[in-house]
C-alpha cells in the first residue's frame, strides 16, 4: 500500500497492500479497498464501503456509507455518492456462467449520485449530473442534467454548485448562465 501525508485509515478498514492512496483521503469503519485500487487525494471513504479491485477513483471524492464500487468502474474528480448506491459491472450475470465480461461505467468530474441509486454498467454520468435518490441509472447522463426515477429520465438541469436551473437556465444561487447546444447539452457562458 502506497501511503501519503495525512492518510487516515481506520483500524477496522481492510486496505490493501497493492492500493494506492492519495494524501490526505480518510477510509471509515469497515471499508474495504482492494488490490490495485487507485483512490486520488483528499477523498472520504465512509463506513462500510466496498471498492473493488482496479477501480480509479479521483480526487476530492466523497463516498457515503454502504456503497458498492465494483471493478470496472471509474470515478473522476469531485465526485459525491450517496449512501448505499450500488454499481454494476456485468450485463448478463449468472452465477454459473464462467463468462464473466466486465463492463465498464464512468462517472464524470463533480456529478452526484443520490441514496439508493442502482448505476446499470456500460453508462457514463455526465459531468455535474445530479442523480436523484432511489433511481436506476440505465442509460448515459449528459453533463448538467438531473434525473429521476426507474427508469431514470431527465426532469431538468442543475449547475456546478448543485441547485436545480430554471427554464432560463440561469442559476438563482450563484448567478452562472448556461446554453443548450443542439445535442441538448449544457455548457456554461462565460
Amino acid at each position: 500500500m502506497s501511503l501519503n501525508d495525512g492518510v487516515f485509515i481506520h483500524s477496522t478498514a481492510e486496505v490493501s497492500d497493492n492500493a494506492i492512496i492519495g494524501a490526505g483521503t480518510k477510509i471509515w469503519h469497515l471499508a474495504q479497498v482492494r488490490e490495485n485500487t487507485t483512490l486520488g487525494e483528499n477523498c472520504v471513504i465512509s463506513k462500510n464501503v466496498y471498492i473493488d479491485l482496479n477501480v480509479k477513483i479521483g480526487n476530492g471524492v466523497k463516498i457515503q456509507n454502504n456503497v458498492n464500487v465494483y471493478y470496472g468502474v471509474e470515478i473522476e474528480d469531485d465526485v459525491f455518492i450517496g449512501p448505499s448506491v450500488t454499481f454494476t459491472n456485468d450485463m448478463f450475470p449468472r452465477a454459473f456462467s464462467r463468462d464473466f465480461e466486465i463492463i465498464h461505467t464512468l462517472v464524470r468530474r463533480g456529478a452526484s449520485i443520490g441514496a439508493n441509486a442502482t448505476i446499470v454498467c456500460d453508462i457514463t454520468i455526465g459531468e455535474y449530473a445530479m442523480i436523484g435518490a432511489g433511481s436506476v441509472v440505465t442509460k448515459n447522463v449528459k453533463d448538467y442534467c438531473l434525473v429521476v426515477g426507474n427508469p431514470a429520465r431527465v426532469v431538468g438541469y442543475v449547475c456546478k454548485c448543485g441547485c436545480r436551473l430554471g427554464d432560463d437556465l440561469l442559476c438563482s444561487v450563484c448567478n452562472l448562465q448556461y446554453l443548450k447546444n443542439e445535442c441538448d447539452s449544457l455548457s456554461e457562458v462565460i
